[in-house]
């Protein structure tokens, strides 16, 4: 898929959002200069929907430039961790937030920005909270170290309305097996954004890598992610 509508880019319930593509590259950007491109790989590769961490300088700048220049992209700010970072990256444009975990506060600002967002969990105590709370689109992270496919698998039948997109430590070769679970809507990785591609600015390559993950969703049922929102 290269790019999608613009009404589909709109703020929309996070299970939308959820179900952009089978894969949320989470980006970590030094040089603002390389948004614009990179966001153009990955859109142009099927990955329309993008997590632009907070994590340097450059990240506000990276998501505003984002907004602005590639309509086709669904820019999301990632790694909020409080409510300054929360108003900061909705006025830089920032389509929905991300967070790696919670508290009442930042839920709180999560919440007071409008924006979609998905709040970050690893446990069945705070999913529970969460529902409690009319959430039920949450990020697992970090995936891998907190129990992977056999949590979430567990999780499915007691938790059948949170759906989640798990987080950290998932490559190419374990992705298919999160996609097949019945409350995974969509994986978070960096896999097709190697360092060394992105040092050298070879953005065909980022785009081939966005196009190969993208692939990593066909075979799913079309209608699943519909069917559970």
């Amino acid at each position: 898929m290269g790019g999608v509508p613009d009404a589909a880019c709109s703020a929309v319930p996070f299970p939308a959002v959820l179900g952009l593509a089978p894969v949320l590259p989470v980006v970590v950007l030094r040089d603002a200069a390389d948004a614009v491109p990179l966001a153009r790989a990955l859109v142009a590769g099927g990955l329309p929907a993008i997590e632009v961490t907070l994590r340097t300088p450059a990240a506000l700048d990276a998501i505003r430039a984002v907004a602005e220049e590639v309509p086709d992209a669904v820019v999301g700010a990632g790694t909020v961790l409080d409510p300054a970072q929360a108003t900061a990256a909705g006025a830089a444009g920032a389509r929905f937030l991300v967070s790696p975990g919670w508290s009442p506060r930042l839920l709180g600002a999560l919440r007071d920005s409008g924006l979609p967002f998905l709040p970050g969990v690893s446990t069945a105590s705070e999913v529970v909270t969460l529902l409690d709370e009319g959430i039920t689109a949450m990020k697992f992270f970090p995936a891998e170290a907190a129990g992977g496919t056999a949590y979430l698998r567990s999780l499915a039948a007691p938790l059948p309305q949170a759906r989640f997109c798990p987080t950290g430590g998932i490559g190419p070769a374990t992705a298919p097996s999160y996609l097949a679970l019945p409350n995974v809507g969509c994986v978070g990785g960096t896999w097709m954004l190697p360092g060394d591609a992105l040092a050298a600015r070879d953005w065909p390559r980022v785009e081939h890598l966005a196009r190969e993950a993208a692939a990593l969703g066909r075979g799913r049922d079309p209608g699943r992610a519909a069917k559970r929102r």
